[in-house]
């Protein structure tokens, strides 16, 4: 096998790190009862209350009341408009509907790692790593974590917060020709949402969608209400899965990517990130995930320039299904360029000349060695070095056993390949066979500095590590 250098750092779960969230009851009758409850509560039971939560939580008590009255508006149109409601009742009812969860409880793994948009320290490559985190309910989100790696590749980690902050969902424009061709791919344009669509401005918001809708809907004489809610909602639910997020914390460990729309609803598996050039040469962060809403996986994109705020869109066309899409990290030829695995089982290659959608794929890797007779997939976008697009590939063999492997792929045709290593980069030792889930080594993006490839994988999916390797090896290997 390859040389390779396995560091010391250990990135494990912690049930401690939370983040503050809406609670929303299982009923909207559940609501009033509470409110009900709440406005019984005397003044002196409440203000005890609050006191203690201001003890318990570790944030400033500013934060948190920001946070309480936050979440008090959520429900604030259920209470009767006749009731006044002092300043500390606004806090205590927001309390009622906020939790704590724990978004690591369960799990930490998948890293991606990413240049930091900012890189101010000469010597030292800051760096970005996000990893899929798994709490209660098993539902899966997106965390970050800040790090250093100096001129001689030693690797520091900041310290995470313990406190995650809720993201904003921003009021988000939509491209009306976008969003009809969106909805054209997937098979919800009728002459009802055709027809709804041209209402609108060239861009509009939800709010504006919302109004043309209710229009719609008390106007409609000739089609049947379960029809016509049939096809308003398949615009709306749409609208939903295409929005976008803001944070309003400094700090990049405060930050998480949790479920905000009904295709996310049970979860966001495997972010891979990837610093995208555009051709005039200025710099944008996309990311290629998966959403589970419980039933169906959909890839889908994030954008990001800080990663503070981040434009969440689906992913269209007949090749923009499965796990594990990753994008290239430039176009080539003039085209933009994604890895994917269409039939669950090999690795294939996609071109474009839209980012958000997908038809042109062709295969380019199968499954071939002893230790990916299951299935072979990327792990995380293609690296650029000067040989040409270096690939990171996982592959599934006998008892469900996940290796590390890595193909080579023609600079200016990527879909030639023109190395392959034979042996795997990394597979499970006899101590990493067991985790949360036994006999996997995972990643979802390794970064090159100079000709050293700086690689974050995950074992059994419970704890995150990280290993060097030469890259004019790993090359050198690939041409015997």
């Amino acid at each position: 096998m390859i040389p390779v250098k396995k560091l010391p750092i250990k990135i494990v779960p912690s049930s401690t790190r939370t983040l503050i969230r809406p609670f929303v009851p299982g009923s909207s009758s559940q609501v009033e009862h509470i409110l009900f409850r709440v406005f019984s509560t005397p003044p002196e039971e409440r203000q005890k209350v609050m006191r203690n939560i201001y003890e318990r939580l570790e944030l400033p008590d500013e934060d948190i009341r920001s946070i309480f009255l936050r979440h008090f508006e959520n429900i604030s149109s259920r209470i009767p408009s006749n009731i006044e409601i002092t300043h500390e009742q606004k806090e205590f009812i927001g309390a009622c509907f906020t939790q704590q969860y724990s978004l690591e409880s369960t799990a930490l793994f998948n890293p991606s790692i990413v240049p930091h948009p900012v890189q101010d320290k000469e010597g030292v490559t800051r760096f970005i790593i996000s990893l899929r985190a798994i709490g209660e309910g098993h539902i899966s989100s997106i965390t970050f974590m800040e790090g250093e790696i100096d001129a001689s590749f030693r690797i520091t980690l900041q310290e995470n917060s313990p406190v995650i902050y809720e993201s904003q969902r921003k009021a988000h424009l939509y491209e009306r020709d976008l969003f009809i061709r969106k909805s054209n791919e997937l098979g919800i344009l009728s002459d009802l949402n055709n027809s709804l669509l041209k209402r609108l401005p060239d861009h509009f918001t939800f709010d504006e969608l919302e109004r043309a809708i209710n229009k719609i809907r008390n106007s409609n004489v000739l089609i049947s209400n379960t029809e016509l809610e049939r096809g308003l909602n398949s615009v709306r639910m749409l609208a939903l899965s295409n929005f976008t997020l803001n944070f309003s914390t400094d700090t990049i460990s405060e930050r998480a990517i949790y479920p905000a729309s009904p295709s996310q609803s049970n979860g966001l598996e495997d972010a891979r990130f990837v610093k995208f050039t555009e051709d005039d040469g200025s710099t944008i962060y996309y990311a290629t995930f998966t959403a589970y809403d419980g039933k169906t996986v959909m890839p889908e994109l994030l954008e990001t320039y800080d990663f503070k705020e981040f434009k969440v869109s689906t992913l269209n066309g007949s090749a923009a299904k499965n796990k594990g899409m990753a994008l290239f990290p430039r176009k080539v030829n003039g085209n933009y360029m994604m890895l994917g695995r269409q039939d669950n089982e090999s690795l294939y290659i996609m071109s474009s000349d839209n980012p958000y959608f997908w038809h042109d794929y062709q295969p380019l890797v199968k499954p071939t060695f002893n230790w990916e007779l299951i299935q072979i997939g990327n792990c995380g976008s293609p690296i650029e070095i000067d040989e040409g697009w270096l690939v990171i590939t996982h592959g599934v063999g006998p008892v469900r056993t996940y290796s590390l492997g890595v193909i080579l792929l023609d600079k200016d045709e990527p879909w030639r390949v023109i190395g392959r290593l034979k042996e795997p980069l990394l597979e499970p030792t006899k101590e990493e066979r067991f985790g949360y889930v036994p006999n996997v080594l995972y990643t979802c993006g390794a970064m090159a500095i100079g000709r050293t490839l700086v690689l974050p994988y995950a074992i059994g999916d419970v704890v995150t590590t990280f290993t060097l390797v030469s890259i004019d090896e790993l090359v050198r290997r690939m041409s015997e």
